[in-house]
């Protein structure tokens, strides 16, 4: 039984040292991420880079800036984050607190080392934080984890949404909601209806269905995934029922 216990804390102790030096190691490998400032240096290089690369060679205008500017929360269409949450399967997101300390610590290291996904809003969180050091072009889950780690100590939670909603990559040059809405839609993302928001849904996170929707294939069953998506907004009362009956009576916008 003694040698059981001094086997247990030698690991704990080895573990105490081993992990710390881990992240150190790791988080000495990856680009500058200590403020916000950092993250959207980086994802200005790239982002406008990116939109750049479209531009070259075209004889025709794009009307949307190539610059990267700072992703704010507040110039969000609220449906829009409304059906991002529910389908990040966190639809009371914003009426819990900001997950740090010891809770945060071990969903890190769990999602890091065990694979698993503690329950809790935190989830998304991580999710979020994930997302945003891939579009930093951060790769490998142990590397990610710490940049996570990093971009959580100073974003917050609509901050998240907000970063992680403007460096999605739909297509060459086509990064962010505010791009997709334009190339989708025709519009500023400011101006899309609820039906077209819950049918931009369909081009994000979990479904990734941006080509279909470019396309308009199979409009049918594009506008059954579209009103699913309305019903459920209004199950969980994230917008009043006569709001989501409306939309749902109007036609797929890819097919007008």
């Amino acid at each position: 039984m003694k040698s059981l216990l001094w086997i247990t804390l030698f690991m704990l102790g080895l573990a105490g040292v081993v992990i710390p030096l881990t992240y150190l190691y790791t988080a000495s490998k990856l680009p500058p991420l200590e403020s916000e400032f950092d993250v959207e240096k980086q994802l200005k290089h790239s982002i406008e880079g990116e939109r750049m690369s479209l531009r070259a060679g075209q004889y025709e205008r794009n009307p949307r800036p190539i610059t990267f500017v700072r992703p704010d929360f507040s110039k969000l269409p609220k449906d829009l984050v409304a059906l991002y949450i529910r389908h990040m399967e966190c639809p009371r997101y914003f009426q819990t607190p900001r997950e740090d300390g010891p809770k945060w610590a071990w969903r890190l290291f769990a999602g890091a080392t065990l694979g698993t996904a503690p329950p809790g809003d935190g989830a998304c969180e991580r999710i979020l934080a994930m997302r945003i050091a891939d579009a930093l072009g951060i790769k490998g889950t142990r590397e990610q984890s710490v940049a996570a780690h990093r971009i959580h100590t100073f974003l917050q939670k609509d901050q998240l949404i907000a970063y992680d909603l403007a460096t999605i990559y739909f297509e060459r040059g086509v990064v962010g909601v505010e791009d997709a809405a334009l190339k989708l839609f025709g519009r500023e993302l400011g101006e899309l209806k609820l039906e077209e928001l819950a049918e931009l849904q369909l081009a994000l996170p979990p479904y990734y269905d941006y080509r279909s929707i470019k396309l308009c294939k199979n409009p049918t069953v594009l506008r059954q995934n579209r009103n699913m998506l309305l019903e459920d907004l209004a199950g969980w009362r994230l917008v009043s029922e006569d709001r989501a009956k409306n939309a749902m009576a109007q036609p797929l916008a890819c097919a007008r």
